[in-house]
């Protein structure tokens, strides 16, 4: 415990130029007493830290004493300082450890580049939940991230419809999309792999055992196809839309994309007017229902009549409720 912290505090002594006691003590989370202890040892031991008397004083390396990356640019530096993203990292239980990394690449860093994690932290911020959804980690989340780092097999019990399913298997990757994180997985013994929601898990348990990991998984690529499949499989019913040049323009944001993509491409040529018609995919006729009413008028339901004369009756009431003049 003690070696692990007088190496913290060597690392912090390098990617600064001077630190007060109050400082360390803050950082190491220990009494000043403690930080003066350990100075001391760690001067008993050839490292030359020197401690300044008096109000502006604080402890400092001398000497030149550190270790540096050489070759290093900044555009580098400040792009590895981008590749930890703290809330993830936090709810997979890895916050200490990449906190640690990041301080000991702080503190090899020649000091024209002791300013990389700074310039990078204010110019690029991830907030990875949808707007107006509370963010929550899934309880089992720290053991099922230990289990991909590791490469060891997991027994999970999972909520599959009504019924709970029981499965060892063998986590590949993480995913965190729109707060909402997933496994990439195989079923253990040559099984396909599938993706998990893993708020969905009732339990898990890492077993002994380890997995070789299939030398041509793509996560990335798993995923890219996962979310196509999941889409497309969603998108059951279609409706006919006609839509003004606006319209068009903002379908994408209104609707699942990959829909408006292939709607729009399969669209015919605007009419006199200027608008154009085009079959949409989508889940329901509840959900088209909610989907296109944010395109307001610049949207007509052409078909199924069903959703039209939904429609129609929303505009109706809407020009009934403005007509009256007031506010109340």
């Amino acid at each position: 415990m003690r070696a692990a912290r007088l190496i913290k505090m060597v690392l912090l002594l390098q990617s600064r130029p001077v630190m007060t006691a109050a400082e360390l003590a803050r950082e190491l989370e220990v009494s000043e007493r403690t930080v003066t202890r350990d100075a001391q040892a760690l001067s008993e031991a050839g490292v030359p830290v020197y401690a300044d008397r008096g109000r502006a004083g604080g402890y400092r390396l001398v000497g030149g004493y550190r270790t540096r990356l050489t070759g290093l640019a900044r555009s580098e530096a400040e792009a590895l300082f981008l590749s930890g993203v703290p809330g993830a990292l936090r709810e997979m239980g890895l916050q200490d450890v990449a906190s640690a990394a990041r301080l000991k690449v702080s503190a090899a860093l020649l000091p024209s580049l002791r300013d990389a994690p700074d310039t990078a932290a204010q110019r690029f911020h991830l907030d990875a939940p949808a707007w107006f959804r509370e963010p929550g980690t899934p309880a089992l989340l720290p053991v099922i991230a230990e289990a991909v780092w590791d490469d060891r097999c997991l027994r999970a019990r999972y909520r599959r419809g009504d019924a709970e399913v029981e499965r060892t298997l063998e986590p590949y990757g993480l995913v965190l999309k729109a707060g909402v994180w997933y496994l990439c997985a195989r079923v253990a013994g040559g099984g396909s792999f599938r993706t998990y929601r893993i708020d969905r898990f009732e339990a898990v348990d890492a077993l002994d055992g380890r997995f070789q990991r299939a030398a041509d998984f793509d996560l990335p690529a798993h995923w890219a196809g996962h979310a196509e499949r999941f889409a497309r499989s969603i998108l059951r019913a279609e409706v006919v839309v006609r839509l003004s040049a606006d319209g068009v323009r903002r379908l994408p944001y209104a609707v699942d994309p990959l829909a408006a993509r292939e709607a729009l491409a399969g669209a015919g040529a605007p009419d006199a007017e200027g608008w154009v018609t085009l079959t949409l995919a989508v889940e329901s006729e509840e959900v088209a229902h909610g989907q296109l009413t944010a395109l307001g008028a610049e949207a007509e339901v052409l078909a199924p009549a069903s959703l039209r004369e939904r429609c129609a009756a929303d505009a109706a009431r809407l020009a009934a409720r403005y007509a009256r003049g007031d506010a109340g």
